[in-house]
């Protein structure tokens, strides 16, 4: 019993440290929460919270009945998906290449240059987006042009907006997830390597045998995270991307809840709708943790 005392009295100042963090949560996360009853009022904002007729499930009903909202579901699924998967994928093969750079100095220059764009907002890479894209004085399209191809309407084709909307998503955080598995790989002890060269093994073996199993956790952990996304298709950079001759293809749950929200007013019916993602990616974060812990035995806390 002192001992626990003891331990707790030495552990204050770091229960002290997470204090700040825990308030901010509980302001802006937990205390906003009282507001998801609007999903089931019909709500007004000139009458306020206590003076709603409660409808139940109409909103969700209403929601359901919306033409278009299957596509809408299906849009962000796919998108974010695709995320998920490409942001798995390509941190981890560019974090291996680079691992096996010896020049420290072009090593970590390419780390910055990669690095460099998540700390961009959508709104100033979306103008680069669109320049770099555009059919008459874009690059891109320039380069087609040179080669015979006739200039592509990629921001406005819903055959080619989702896979614009991938690329440039993992444009700008694939470095930050490379970092991750670059840190990861640190982590790894280096006398497995010099015991694989004893016993003959190539790169490739290393590689297979030792490189990624010792960085298995923390994809573990990625992946798990990750999964709570998948409702999430990016707001910020879909609605600086987007216009209406995509919307068949590349309008998601969150630009609807805008709309539907913002522009119609009908917060009752948005709030519905936030509900159901907020829902949909818990149940996929536990989803996430169960699979880490039975098929991996890995487990977060």
């Amino acid at each position: 019993m002192r001992s626990n005392y003891k331990q707790f009295i030495r552990n204050v100042p770091l229960h002290l440290m997470i204090l700040p963090g825990l308030l901010i949560i509980i302001v802006f996360g937990y205390i906003p929460m009282a507001g998801l009853s609007i999903a089931f009022q019909n709500f007004s904002p000139i009458a306020g919270f206590k003076n709603m007729n409660w409808v139940g499930l109409d909103n969700f009903r209403y929601l359901f009945d919306l033409p278009g909202f299957s596509q809408v579901v299906w849009n962000t699924v796919f998108i974010s998906t695709m995320k998920i998967v490409s942001g798995l994928v390509i941190p981890v093969l560019v974090a291996l290449v680079l691992n096996e750079v010896r020049k420290t100095g072009f090593k970590r220059t390419i780390q910055t240059v990669i690095y460099m764009p998540h700390f961009f907002s959508w709104v100033i890479l979306a103008g680069i987006i669109v320049d770099v894209l555009s059919p008459s004085t874009g690059i891109v399209n320039m380069l087609l042009k040179a080669v015979g191809i006739d200039p592509i309407q990629f921001l406005a084709s819903n055959e080619w907006f989702p896979y614009i909307l991938v690329i440039t998503d993992q444009w700008k955080e694939f470095g930050f997830g490379t970092i991750i598995y670059l840190a990861a790989l640190t982590n790894i002890d280096k006398s497995l390597y010099e015991a694989s060269v004893m016993d003959g093994a190539g790169r490739w073996k290393q590689t297979w045998h030792i490189t990624l199993p010792g960085i298995r956790p923390i994809v573990i952990l990625m992946v798990t995270l990750s999964l709570g996304n998948v409702l999430n298709g990016g707001f910020d950079q879909v609605f600086n991307l987007y216009n209406p001759l995509v919307y068949q293809s590349g309008d998601i749950l969150d630009t609807m809840i805008y709309r539907i929200g913002l522009q119609d007013a009908q917060y009752s019916v948005s709030t519905a709708l936030g509900l159901i993602k907020s829902v949909v990616s818990f149940i996929f974060i536990g989803l996430g943790y169960f699979l880490a812990y039975r098929f991996a035995n890995y487990r977060i806390f």
